[in-house]
């Protein structure tokens, strides 16, 4: 074979190898999209889809709501309800015998539908695209917000440089009558301040602080961490614990008198979404892969959440944790679960 002659080969070799490589990945993209339409002709026929969800109605909710249904004509049925409240409500339709929600979203309760046997073992293809601990290990849940406990103050009656940023700050005079928190027991409540607590002074010091702390007279109220942060803006009190920092955000934009601090190693969870072996499971998955998609997940930035996305960056850059200047621990729904009685127990036993 002469040098022309190999060089002729390789030339109508390399374009045949191209065009088979081409053919390949059209195969693949078309199989892609087969699944992919193949899921929404499914959710189609269903028809219908219900969402149990703690997300607040007109911020989140609704606008995620009617995105979903003008972009799929599948009409959705949402029940709002506090995460405790959800987990009631799903247990009481199982034990008789039927579950009507197809996903739900929560800081808690997955833990307990998992082990109940309620939920579809499922994760959306952005799963892939998220850190370890944004995604449940065994399948069942995929986190699409982050939730990061802060401080909150009414900025009529704190200035910024004198809003407390540390646990010790909290301990000042000052302050003492004028700090709330939710009665929870999940992290945006009095379960999740003592869980923060006594994960980041371990337990014995821990303790010793929440002692310390119960001479302040914190009010601990049996409502939404969303309500105690309203009653912060109208000024019944002048610090909100364990507040959420894009609740602030959102109210703060909207010209209410509150803002947030970026305190010391934050507690943080996550919103996660997970499918029940509901009525359907199709309209299920197809709801659960739109909130997670960049168009579901550009809904949440867009309501002043915090995105879970690495391509969708919230309103806000500093409400993400950046490491440096903003640090959370973000407990998974697992730990949470874990650790929701002992810390209770430990609030019974110091603050209350």
């Amino acid at each position: 074979m002469t040098g022309s002659g190999a060089g002729e080969k390789r030339g109508q070799f390399m374009p045949r190898q191209l065009a088979f490589a081409a053919a390949c990945l059209a195969t693949l993209a078309s199989h892609a999209r087969a699944a992919d339409q193949a899921l929404i002709d499914a959710a189609k026929k269903e028809g219908a889809v219900t969402w149990y969800t703690t997300l607040i109605v007109n911020q989140m909710a609704r606008p995620a709501v009617e995105a979903f249904e003008k972009k799929y004509g599948i009409k959705v049925e949402y029940i709002r309800a506090e995460s405790q409240d959800i987990v009631l409500r799903v247990r009481n339709e199982a034990q008789a015998g039927k579950v009507r929600a197809d996903i739900f979203d929560g800081i808690t309760g997955a833990p307990l539908f998992k082990r109940e046997n309620l939920l579809e073992k499922w994760l959306p293809d952005a799963a892939r695209t998220l850190p370890a601990d944004y995604v449940d290990r065994d399948g069942y849940w995929t986190g699409a917000s982050l939730y990061l406990q802060t401080y909150s103050y009414n900025t009529d009656l704190v200035r910024r440089e004198d809003a407390p940023r540390t646990l010790d700050d909290l301990l000042a005079p000052k302050w003492k009558g004028q700090m709330a928190i939710g009665g929870s027991t999940s992290t945006t409540g009095i379960g999740g301040f003592v869980g923060h607590v006594v994960t980041k002074l371990g337990e014995a010091k821990g303790i010793d602080y929440l002692r310390r702390l119960a001479a302040q007279k914190v009010s601990v109220l049996q409502v939404s961490t969303r309500q105690v942060m309203d009653q912060v803006i109208a000024g019944e009190y002048r610090i909100g614990l364990q507040t959420l920092n894009h609740h602030a955000a959102f109210s703060a934009r909207r010209g209410a008198p509150v803002d947030w601090i970026p305190t010391e190693d934050a507690m943080g969870s996550l919103l996660v979404l997970g499918l029940f072996k509901g009525p359907h499971p199709a309209a299920g998955r197809l709801l659960i892969d739109f909130l997670m998609s960049e168009e579901g997940q550009a809904i949440f930035r867009d309501a002043d959440y915090i995105p879970v996305s690495p391509n969708v960056r919230p309103l806000q850059a500093a409400l993400r944790p950046d490491g440096v200047t903003f640090r959370a621990k973000i407990f998974t729904p697992e730990q949470i679960d874990v650790g929701q009685r002992g810390w209770m127990k430990i609030y019974q036993d110091t603050l209350r």
